[in-house]
């Protein structure tokens, strides 16, 4: 039997489907390491199969199809160190299979279309991202996949996305407001070309959350626009912008850090890395050496892979700063008090 953590970390990570939220996690296995990362996809507590919500025509977006109260008590009861016997929603032949034994881990992520939406769970979530994809974006990454691997029309795809968005835009999008860092991805502003490739990518941050503090460029508080093109970066036509500043986000007094384009060599990211500050690493360069570790994951050229790599770096920090008061130094040093 394994020891239970003495501290379980819950982390949520928000977005639509097809948002990324894959290639994130991978990138969060290589902090964590896959032995002390537990990923529960939250499609576990559709309370509806396929087929019931075909019948009363809801989609998967609803909260009606999922079961809320079950997410809260078996999370809180990971939370507390107890393992739990969680359903499993089949996505081959859209049922809910018999349950699985999930024991405790010392990272807990719940990930999918709701972390963020019942109160219960949000107050159990000691980080929380949410990957917001442009409705442009969101088009055409859909078509470069439903298309190419699974077959669908340009039709069949757009319809797709038009029946999603009143329950999306409705249960989904308001979640935002709740997370902690946003990572928004947005077509490029350097280009006047719909067809463009390129990618304007913000992550942003929320001020005054316990245990995180947001990165800056060059200096905390300040606007700044910088083109960092040239000797120490090499930058095809149109180049890159990068840009940070204080916003305020549905809300939320909020950091801003953007960046416009693409990298064209990421060993050169170093450059970039260097100027960055907070950004929670271990060592110089270690940021460079995450991306350059997955540069055939998607978006490691641009602010994409940057964003999602910054964040699981402040995501490994603010667990770090939890346990840190439940190591065994650190509760002898307590009792001597």
């Amino acid at each position: 039997m394994t020891a239970q953590p003495d501290r379980v970390v819950l982390i949520g990570v928000a977005g639509d489907s097809g948002c990324g939220k894959s290639t994130f996690l991978r990138r969060l296995t290589d902090l964590f390491g896959e032995e002390f990362m537990t990923v529960i996809c939250l499609d576990d507590y559709h309370s509806l199969d396929r087929k019931q919500r075909k019948e009363q025509g809801v989609t998967a977006l609803n909260p009606k199809a999922n079961n809320f109260d079950l997410m809260y008590e078996q999370i809180k009861a990971l939370k507390n160190g107890q393992a739990i016997d969680k359903p499993i929603y089949n996505h081959e032949t859209g049922t809910i299979d018999p349950p699985e034994r999930i024991e405790p881990n010392k990272v807990v992520v719940i990930e999918g279309l709701h972390p963020l939406y019942d109160e219960r769970v949000r107050s159990l979530i000691d980080f929380s991202v949410y990957l917001d994809i442009s409705d442009e974006v969101k088009i055409n990454w859909k078509i470069q996949r439903d298309m190419a691997e699974r077959g669908h029309t340009y039709d069949d795809v757009i319809a797709a996305i038009n029946a999603r968005k009143p329950d999306f835009t409705a249960y989904i999008e308001p979640q935002k407001q709740y997370a902690d860092v946003v990572i928004q991805v947005l077509p490029t502003q350097l280009l006047d070309d719909k067809e463009s490739k390129l990618l304007r990518v913000r992550l942003i941050q929320k001020e005054g959350v316990p245990n995180f503090e947001p990165s800056y460029l060059f200096d905390e508080g300040s606007t700044i626009d910088w083109r960092p093109c040239g000797r120490k970066l090499t930058c095809a036509y149109p180049g890159i912008k990068m840009y940070y500043g204080p916003d305020n986000f549905m809300g939320n007094e909020v950091s801003i850090l953007e960046v416009d384009g693409q990298f064209d060599n990421l060993e050169e990211m170093i450059y970039i890395e260097s100027h960055l500050s907070k950004t929670g690493t271990k060592f110089y360069g270690e940021m460079t050496e995450l991306l350059l570790q997955h540069k055939d994951y998607p978006g490691s050229n641009n602010g994409t892979g940057l964003f999602q790599v910054l964040v699981g770096l402040k995501m490994r920090e603010a667990y770090e700063k939890l346990t840190a008061s439940t190591t065994p130094a650190a509760k002898k040093a307590t009792a001597q008090v």
